[in-house]
């Protein structure tokens, strides 16, 4: 008996060397719809930024730190100004502070000072355990 050919026929199935396109092309089409549709759906985040009020009172003693364009730093207390480094701010602070931590310190600077420079300032007011820190802010107009 002769040998059965097992492959059908005897005909060799050619690999397929080209790719089929419609599916992909279907993926696709169905995905930019489901995005058209559920883009507007989507609500952009808010950012709540922190507003300046008016103060129900003014304080009556403050301290004030002024930083210049060049970074050269003023203290002003009590009537008095005096020029000083980094280096000597928290110890005039403390000094000016009179044994009352209550005392706040307020820090002003141009608006083309870097912005380094005020972080710098209020990094070492915090460090040398000066509680009430602050900016002073211009008010919008």
């Amino acid at each position: 008996m002769a040998a059965l050919n097992v492959r059908g026929g005897g005909r060799r199935r050619r690999a397929m060397n080209e790719i089929n396109m419609v599916p992909f092309i279907d993926v696709m089409l169905v995905l930019l719809i489901i995005f058209m549709v559920s883009a507007p759906l989507i609500t952009t985040g808010t950012i709540d930024v922190p507003t300046v009020g008016k103060a129900k009172q003014a304080e009556t003693r403050k301290i004030d730190v002024q930083v210049a364009l060049d970074g050269k730093l003023k203290l002003s207390a009590e009537g008095s100004e005096r020029s000083l480094t980094l280096k000597e701010l928290a110890d005039n602070v403390k000094a000016a502070q009179k044994d009352d931590a209550q005392v706040p310190v307020v820090i002003s600077a141009d608006r083309n000072v870097k912005y380094d420079t005020v972080v710098k300032v209020m990094d070492t007011l915090q460090r040398a355990g000066i509680q009430r820190v602050g900016l002073s802010v211009k008010a919008g107009g």
